[in-house]
C-alpha cells in the first residue's frame, strides 16, 4: 500500500518503519524540520531497540521519506495514518488542537474526485465522540456534505510499548477498528492483512475508549500491586511471595472473571474482606486510597443501578424484582446489593414485589436470618410464586440476578436487566419473549 503518516513522533515512527518491513511505500510528515531531516538521513530521532535498523532498511529501499509540506503527496496515497499528540489540558482533558489541525490540513490537500476515498486513520487517544464531533465536521466543512466520496474516517488504537514497541506492533494484543457505521474498511483490512491478532471492528465511540479504559484499568492494576505491596512491607509479609501467590491464579485473579459492567458486588465475603483490608491500611499506616475507595465506588454504582431500575417510572409504579438473593440459586441475603435495591425501591413509594423461589422467609437462620430482617422486615409480604409473578400485571419487571430467566414473561413485558450492562448498554430496557 501507499500510507502517509502525520506525526512522527514515537508511535508515528514505529508505524512508519515497520509499515515499511513490509513493503509498504510510506510518506511521513512532520512540523519539525529537523527531524524530517534527520529521518530521511537515516537517524532515528528516537531511542527503541531496532527502530533504529527498520529505518535505515526503509530509507535504503526507497519506501520511507519524510516532509513538512503536503502539497500534493496526497494524490497516491490510499491511506494516512494520524498519530499527532493529544496531550492533557490544564483541565486534564485531551487537548484537541493537533488533532483538529492536522485534519484541517489532510481536508485542505484532498482532491474532491478521487477515484477512491482515502482512508484517514486515527491512532491518538482521543475522547469518545471526537471522530463524530470533531474530525467529521472539519472533513465536511472542507469538503462538502459528501465528503465520505473523498475520504474514509476509520479510528485505529494503538497498543505498542516503549521498549517493545516493534514486536507489539507485529502482534498486538487485539486490533480495534472503529468506523461511522461499524463495518469492515478495506484499507484496513490491507493495511493488517499480514497480522494476526484479535479484530475488532466497531463504531467509533467503542474504538475510542478503548485505549482509555485498557490505560485506566493498568492503573489501577499498578496501584493495586503497589498498594498491597505497601500494605505487606508494613506488616512484615514478604510482598514477592504474596504476589507469586496472587499471579498464580490464573482462572479468578488474572482473567477476564469480575469484569464485565453488571450488578455491584455484595455477598459474604467481597464486602467484609475489603473492609478489613482498609481497617488493617489504617491500622498500620500503610496509606492505600484505592483501596479505601472500593466501597464508595460499590455505593456509587448501586444508586446508578437504581436510576436505570427506575428510569421513566411515576412513584406508585407496580415492579417485580427478579432475584433478592446475592446469587441466583441461593438464598444468602447477607450484602447482597438486591436487597439495598428492594428497600431503595420501597422508599422511593414503588409497589414492590419479589421473586426469588431459593428465598424462603421462614427458613432463614443464623446471620442471614438477622441481616434479612434488620434490612428488609417486609421481605415475607413482599414475595410472591411462580405463578403471581407470571401472570400478575407489572409495570416493570427488574432483572437483579439470573432469576428473571426463569420466568415466562409476556412478550411486552417492560424488563430492565442490570445484570450485564455490557449487554444491554444504554438501551438497558427490553422486551422479553415468552
Amino acid at each position: 500500500m501507499k500510507v502517509a503518516i502525520f506525526g512522527l513522533g514515537y508511535v508515528g515512527l514505529t508505524a512508519a518503519c515497520c509499515l515499511s518491513k513490509e513493503g509498504h511505500s510510506v510518506l511521513g510528515f512532520d512540523v519539525s524540520a529537523t527531524k524530517v531531516q534527520n529521518i530521511n538521513m537515516g537517524i532515528c530521532p528516537i531511542i527503541e531497540p531496532g527502530l533504529d535498523d527498520l529505518l535505515r532498511n526503509g530509507i535504503s529501499a526507497g519506501l520511507i521519506s519524510a516532509y513538512t509540506e503536503i502539497g500534493a503527496r496526497l494524490a497516491d496515497r490510499e491511506a494516512a495514518i494520524v498519530c499527532v499528540g493529544t496531550p492533557s489540558g490544564v483541565d486534564g482533558a485531551h487537548d484537541m488542537r493537533f488533532i483538529a489541525e492536522v485534519s484541517r490540513q489532510i481536508a485542505a490537500h484532498v482532491d474532491h474526485n478521487r477515484a477512491t476515498p482515502l482512508a484517514v486513520v486515527y491512532r491518538s487517544t482521543v475522547r469518545p465522540g471526537t471522530m463524530e464531533e470533531l474530525v467529521a465536521p472539519i472533513f465536511q466543512a472542507a469538503l462538502g456534505p459528501h465528503f465520505n466520496n473523498a475520504v474514509e474516517l476509520v479510528y485505529n488504537p494503538e497498543f505498542l510499548r516503549e521498549s517493545s514497541a516493534i514486536a507489539d506492533y507485529f502482534a498486538p494484543p487485539k486490533i480495534v477498528i472503529g468506523t461511522s457505521n461499524g463495518q469492515s474498511s478495506n484499507a484496513m483490512e490491507a493495511l493488517y492483512a499480514r497480522i494476526k491478532a484479535p479484530r475488532f471492528v466497531t463504531h467509533f465511540a467503542e474504538a475510542e475508549i478503548t485505549k482509555l479504559v485498557d490505560n485506566t484499568w493498568h492503573a489501577v492494576k499498578v496501584s493495586f500491586a503497589n498498594e498491597i505491596g505497601r500494605l505487606c512491607l508494613q506488616l512484615g509479609v514478604n510482598p514477592e511471595t504474596a504476589h507469586k501467590i496472587f499471579i498464580s491464579d490464573t482462572k479468578l485473579n488474572l482473567s477476564a472473571y469480575y469484569l464485565r459492567p453488571g450488578g455491584a458486588f455484595g455477598g459474604s465475603c467481597l464486602p467484609k474482606d475489603v473492609r478489613a483490608l482498609q481497617s488493617i491500611s489504617a491500622d498500620c499506616g500503610a496509606n492505600t486510597p484505592l483501596i479505601d475507595s472500593l466501597m464508595r465506588s460499590n455505593e456509587a454504582h448501586k444508586f446508578r443501578l437504581l436510576q436505570l431500575a427506575t428510569d421513566g417510572l411515576p412513584p406508585g409504579a407496580s415492579i417485580l424484582l427478579a432475584g433478592v438473593a446475592f446469587k441466583t440459586g441461593t438464598d444468602d441475603l447477607r450484602e447482597s446489593p438486591n436487597v439495598d435495591l428492594a428497600r431503595a425501591l420501597l422508599r422511593g413509594g414503588y409497589r414492590l414485589a419479589i421473586f426469588d423461589p431459593t428465598v424462603d422467609a421462614h427458613k432463614l437462620v443464623g446471620a442471614n436470618l438477622g441481616y434479612a430482617w434488620s434490612h428488609l422486615p417486609q421481605l415475607a409480604s413482599l414475595l410472591v410464586s411462580r405463578d403471581e409473578a407470571e401472570t400478575r400485571h407489572f409495570d416493570r419487571v427488574i432483572a437483579a440476578n439470573g432469576t428473571a430467566s426463569q420466568l415466562r414473561l409476556p412478550a411486552n413485558q417492560d424488563l430492565v436487566d442490570l445484570t450485564n450492562l455490557a449487554k444491554t448498554g444504554s438501551e438497558h430496557h427490553v422486551e422479553h419473549a415468552a
